[in-house]
């Protein structure tokens, strides 16, 4: 049984000042928002991605690499220490929710991801300053969390080859067609305030049901590979030595005389 305790918000404050050193040396490091979507498709791959092959794919950095050379780095053993830690405690918790029975999104139990109503923040600014804000730049509610997954749906593609099965095919496609919905912008008007009830209308009703599928998708995703298991590789045997011929072991006796014994 899974008692890892769950992140609190000082945890993805300190989880969002490392990115932030990261950047430092390494410009292309995400934010944390990409990080919680790429993690999403991370519990959810048919295959346990090792460390050695995400950390490099999604903060471009590895044991061998020090500040100044191409990529990033931390800052020193202890920051990264301190930054897988809370990420395997975020990572087993997002597995938890997903293997969690749920009727509704809403419920305590439920995956939600950490993710920012960008928009809405900036409809909170004064007039003068949101006139300054470039709207083209700014991504839509969700739309980083689904390219971080997306992200690593595509750098991984044999984990998430659609399966053999033509129901479980469909379903895989499905949901895999409900996040990518989610990269991209929300052109309709806004009516509805993404996180909170009283605030200024950031997302349209339409985004709102848009990551209400893409949720489900999630849970859709871990279960078809819940239930179908990890990919078996094929194993070739080789050729059985006839009884009076050399044993394959090399030890110069007859197969029926060693191995074949």
């Amino acid at each position: 049984m899974n008692t890892t305790a769950g992140l609190q918000a000082e945890d993805f404050d300190t989880l969002d000042n490392i990115l932030d050193d990261l950047r430092e040396r390494f410009e292309e490091t995400p934010q944390w928002e990409f990080c919680e979507g790429f993690m999403a498709a991370m519990v959810c791959s048919r295959r346990a991605i090792p460390e050695d092959e995400w950390l490099p794919m999604l903060l471009g950095v590895d044991e061998g690499t020090e500040a100044g050379e191409d990529g990033g780095s931390f800052a020193d053993d202890a920051q990264r220490q301190q930054f897988l830690a809370l990420w395997q405690r975020r990572f087993d918790e997002i597995k938890l929710a997903l293997d969690t029975p749920v009727e509704a999104l809403d419920d305590d139990k439920a995956y939600a991801p950490e993710v920012m109503d960008v928009r809405g923040a900036i409809a909170t600014l004064p007039e003068a300053e949101r006139a300054e804000i470039d709207d083209s730049e700014i991504p839509a509610f969700a739309q980083v969390w689904a390219l971080g997954f997306m992200f690593a749906v595509e750098n991984w593609p044999d984990e998430w080859t659609a399966p053999k099965d033509k129901d479980a095919a469909k379903w895989h496609d499905l949901s895999l067609e409900a996040i990518v919905a989610l990269t991209e912008d929300d052109a309709d008007t806004p009516t509805l305030s993404a996180l909170s009830e009283d605030g200024p209308p950031s997302v349209s009703e339409n985004r709102l049901n848009a990551y209400g599928e893409a949720l489900w998708a999630v849970y859709d995703l871990r279960e078809i590979w819940r239930n179908i298991g990890p990919r078996v590789e094929q194993v070739i045997k080789g050729a059985t030595p006839g009884r009076n011929d050399p044993c394959s072991c090399g030890s110069g006796k007859k197969y029926k005389k060693c191995c074949g014994l």
